[in-house]
């Protein structure tokens, strides 16, 4: 706990047994009151290293997807009593030594979103970001702070930590089971007017590491787009989308 609050650490995981282990080793257990992993049909081992490492496992029968996953993430720390929720990749890619941080920001009571940004590390390219997606990232990052009105140094991060309150707010039912969940959790999350801070966070590029392909990549780019575009003739008054609605489908 961080001053009386209950912090789970979630993971949405998928072939990440090479990894898990190392990721899992550093959190710092002292104030994490429960890991939660959901695997989402993976293909290797992972559910099991996860069971011989005790944490709390949830597997999908068949792949769902990455929104999918982390859908079932948070329910399940929802439904546990979570007041904080890390979500921790467990492909080593994002350092959880930054766990503590990341929910202090919260308890501070300055917070109800952070993001661990690769950005405000610099050093991307040394860790081995392609340099592809470090022009989409910023990009993508400009277009997105234009059209929202506001300014992170990138919405991109796969590096989360929120309240309990965000979870429980958030229509998150209404969003894609894909890659672009990650996005429209955000935008989501400006439009209700939750408040989000940024820390430096150093990551790494290896082959264990998990990625999205090129195609897939431009499929996001293009999702990012059209969830900005969304919130801006939401609020504009022109259209009305359930990705908004307060009485949109939620976890819980």
């Amino acid at each position: 706990m961080i001053l009386g609050k209950k912090l789970i650490v979630v993971m949405p995981a998928y072939n990440a047994e090479k990894t898990l282990r190392q990721t899992y080793a550093e959190l710092p257990h002292e104030y994490v009151d429960e890991v939660i992993l959901v695997d989402d049909a993976s293909r290797d081992s992972t559910a099991l290293v996860a069971h011989d490492l005790g944490i709390t496992t949830v597997v999908h029968a068949e792949n769902r997807g990455y929104g999918a996953n982390q859908k079932t993430c948070y329910r399940e720390a929802l439904k546990l009593g979570a007041d904080i929720v890390v979500m921790v990749h467990p492909d080593y890619q994002y350092s959880p030594r930054l766990v503590t941080a990341m929910a202090s920001m919260i308890t501070s009571g300055h917070y109800d979103v952070v993001l661990g940004s690769r950005i405000l590390c610099g050093g991307n390219w040394q860790g081995g970001m392609p340099f592809y997606k470090y022009i989409a990232n910023r990009f993508l990052t400009l277009v997105e702070n234009l059209m929202l009105g506001i300014k992170l140094s990138e919405f991109h991060t796969g590096y989360r930590a929120f309240s309990r309150e965000v979870l429980l707010a958030l229509p998150l039912e209404e969003n894609s089971d894909d890659f672009i969940f990650d996005n429209e959790m955000l935008v989501q999350a400006v439009y209700q007017g939750f408040r989000i801070g940024e820390i430096s966070c150093p990551t790494k590029y290896f082959d264990e590491a998990s990625s999205i392909s090129f195609t897939r990549s431009v499929r996001y780019g293009f999702g990012v787009l059209a969830a900005s575009g969304k919130f801006v003739l939401q609020k504009l008054g022109f259209a009305h989308f359930a990705l908004f609605s307060r009485k949109g489908r939620k976890l819980l």
